[in-house]
């Protein structure tokens, strides 16, 4: 193992551990990143969306050669019923812009470009490698990391903790607590292969542009969860999560949930004929601000997934673990330049910078949303669903019956729902909390 000290230790691979690993190195510190992976990336098969901002104020050059699938130019939502949905969807042919704003991505080859530009950096990259154990010193402070390699120690002046919503170094240390099943989601997701014409034509896209649809609906058995599908060059990402809460109180599997976004109406016709050659399992923080811990100690801070910092009323999580790993890199870069001990006291810089960001900000504008979807679920994404479905077919279907009588029958419906379900007691606090 390497007998020398680090100014730094980043545990985990991943968009936050890389951005702060890269930070760190293209400034002049001496980083060693850690990952348990055979390589960066090896263990996440994920289809996503990369937000250029992010990764823009990390490697501002990152488009002369990032292995990007499609800029994103239309998005969909989807809601859903058994048989039909309703829908709306925003395309601009502004997004064909010089420079992106939104990308799709298959994480096992972008993580694996992201390590590169990292050891370009002048960070030393050790893979196969987990880290055990956070050593402390006679005050408590962290001052290194043990690993599975044969070596002993390895001393460095700060330790970053990216290694992921289940990471078990944090809370064995008793940095953090373990995420309890209602702030976490399960996503399934399988990798459809179709050539790159066909699904230019099923999207109506050209050239790199792309297409994503999110759906909700019936298809999550009343629990809160998000369907969607993502168009990469060759191939397309469809998925479905909920909260792990939820598949054990329901008693769901998640890959039965998936074969019914399959094969509903809507999706068949835009998956037919691919070829599903792989099948994954994510795990995804969705607590939102009130579930954020504890992000920095003597000698220690935590950034991404591990931070709980994804936004899931937005569907936003690449950028935030991106942008908490940069902003954790700078404070501890600041320190650094200032000579002065990774203590507790220094290093709550890097939290006073993420209050600054977007990243707390919108975090912290929506954290009663989570709680609201997730309490009254059975009516988002099963009663109101197929009101809105039976209100459109009411109004598009044209059989001799009365148009006055369709209203009546269509009204009379909602007012069910309303007493029945609190449907406008839904709609106010809906409102009030994206307020």
């Amino acid at each position: 193992m390497i007998e020398e000290n680090f100014d730094a230790i980043v545990v985990g691979a991943g968009m936050s551990g890389n951005a702060a690993a890269y930070t760190m190195a293209s400034h002049g510190l001496k980083v060693l990143q850690l990952e348990r992976g055979e390589y960066p990336g090896s263990k996440n098969v994920q289809g996503a969306i990369m937000y250029a901002n992010m990764l823009e104020k990390i490697i501002p050059d990152f488009r002369d050669d990032a292995p990007l699938e499609r800029h994103l130019v239309e998005q969909r939502l989807w809601v859903m019923d058994d048989t039909s949905h309703t829908g709306i969807h925003y395309r601009s042919d502004d997004f064909n812009e010089a420079k992106p704003n939104r990308y799709t991505i298959i994480r096992a080859q972008f993580d694996k470009w992201f390590s590169r530009k990292v050891r370009e950096a002048g960070a030393t990259v050790l893979c196969e490698t987990t880290v055990t154990e956070l050593i402390r010193d006679a005050k408590d402070r962290v001052v290194g990391v043990r690993t599975d390699r044969a070596g002993g120690a390895i001393y460095a002046d700060v330790v970053v903790l990216a290694e992921g919503v289940c990471g078990l170094l944090g809370t064995r240390a008793g940095l953090r607590q373990m995420p309890k099943p209602q702030t976490v989601a399960l996503a399934v997701k399988e990798m459809h292969f179709l050539p790159e014409e066909v699904i230019e034509q099923r999207f109506g896209v050209k050239g790199d542009e792309g297409c994503v649809i999110e759906a909700v609906g019936t298809t999550s058995r009343s629990m809160a969860g998000l369907g969607f599908l993502y168009t990469n060059k060759e191939s397309i990402s469809l998925g479905i999560g909920c909260l792990v809460s939820d598949f054990a109180g329901m008693v769901e599997s998640p890959y039965v949930l998936l074969d019914a976004l399959k094969s509903h109406p809507s999706i068949r016709p835009l998956i037919a004929g691919s070829e599903v050659k792989e099948y994954s399992a994510h795990l995804i923080p969705e607590g939102g601000y009130k579930a954020i811990p504890q992000l920095f100690g003597d000698g220690w801070v935590v950034v991404g997934d591990a931070a709980q910092l994804n936004n899931a009323i937005h569907r936003e999580g690449s950028n935030l673990a991106m942008t908490s790993g940069r902003i954790a890199a700078e404070a501890i870069i600041e320190v650094n330049s200032r000579n002065a001990p990774m203590t507790k006291r220094n290093l709550a810089l890097y939290k006073a910078m993420l209050d600054k960001s977007f990243v707390v900000k919108d975090l912290k504008k929506y954290k009663d949303m989570p709680a609201l979807l997730h309490t009254n679920s059975c009516n988002y994404f099963t009663t109101y669903p197929r009101l809105m479905s039976q209100a459109a077919q009411n109004f598009m279907r044209v059989d001799g019956t009365p148009k006055i009588e369709k209203e009546k029958a269509t009204t009379a419906a909602f007012i069910k729902a309303r007493s029945r379900w609190g449907l406008v007691s839904d709609a106010v606090r809906l409102a009030l909390a994206w307020r």
